[in-house]
């Protein structure tokens, strides 16, 4: 269903029939206090895509095997098809290594990928370069054609991350265990965001989407001393699991039913966890000042004591 896009600046449709009267009795209203500046905009802290629009345009540029296919005899029909098919799901392996890649560049500890989507893309950008080359050139010209196709595309959209990114002086077992409790948690703010879209209303998935950068801002201070994952493992599973479910239940109730109470519950309770992540999160920081303060304090008597 279609909706009417507003923000801050748009005009309302509601205030055209008003007459010069209404509208100077606006213009001279006094501004009403608020309580406070304005909440953050669903795209603040978000970035575009890396490379993004090289990975658009690979989706146009894995078209053009079609005009030989279409325009030449028989013969170069099944290869120009095939060729198109290896460069769109090498042009999807690409985006999605891309995303991948900027999720492990954003992230203090993260696993290397489970699939280097980036290099089966490359590998298979090669072989539709080759298969395409074949309908008109002989020989191993082909083969000279996959493999400049697949450096190129190594070039323009770089390897996948290929070792884990951990911190200094932590075990692997530490990291391990925090790199799998925030893709656990990932995964179900991923879900939230997912189940919303179902409700179709912008102002929630705003909503959402201002409580997940709450949550990722745990993350990256579990990721930043994973002995907080202790402290905060109901957090990034109890809670955000309830959160989860009660926003698939709440997103296929208000689709149908648009119950304002319910939104008001919903949002009351996306309020709670909010603020709740928020503290919980300031309280780990704390905690880790606390440990910062007693080392140093440590160290500065030991000096003292030995100057």
């Amino acid at each position: 269903m279609a909706q009417r896009f507003g923000g801050k600046y748009s005009p309302d449709p509601q205030r055209r029939g008003d007459g010069d009267e209404a509208r100077r009795a606006r213009q001279n209203a006094q501004p009403v206090a608020t309580g406070g500046p304005e909440g953050p905009h669903r795209f603040d802290g978000k970035r575009p895509i890396r490379k993004g629009a090289r990975v658009n345009f690979f989706f146009f540029i894995a078209l053009t095997p079609l005009i030989p296919a279409f325009s030449g005899g028989p013969e170069a029909l099944f290869p120009g098809l095939g060729a198109t098919g290896l460069l769109l799901l090498s042009a999807w392996l690409t985006r999605e290594g891309t995303r991948a890649h900027q999720e492990y560049d954003d992230r203090r500890i993260a696993r290397r990928p489970a699939i280097p989507r980036k290099i089966f893309g490359a590998v298979l950008t090669g072989a539709a370069l080759a298969l395409a080359a074949s309908i008109s050139q002989p020989g191993l010209l082909p083969l000279a054609f996959g493999a400049v196709g697949g450096i190129l595309h190594l070039a323009a959209f770089g390897p996948d991350p290929l070792r884990d990114k951990g911190a200094e002086g932590i075990d692997s077992f530490q990291t391990d265990r925090v790199a799998r409790a925030v893709d656990e948690a990932e995964r179900l703010v991923a879900g939230m965001k997912d189940a919303i879209l179902r409700a179709n209303d912008r102002a929630l998935e705003s909503r959402v989407d201002r409580f997940a950068d709450t949550a990722r801002a745990m993350f990256r201070t579990i990721e930043a001393d994973p002995r907080d994952l202790t402290s905060a493992r109901k957090y990034l599973s109890v809670y955000l699991a309830g959160a989860r479910d009660a926003t698939v239940k709440f997103a296929d109730f208000y689709a149908q039913s648009r119950d304002s109470k319910a939104r008001a519950e919903y949002e009351a309770l996306l309020a709670d966890l909010e603020t709740n992540f928020a503290s919980r999160t300031r309280a780990l920081i704390e905690d880790n000042r606390t440990d910062l303060d007693v080392e140093i304090g440590v160290l500065r008597e030991r000096l003292q004591r030995e100057g």
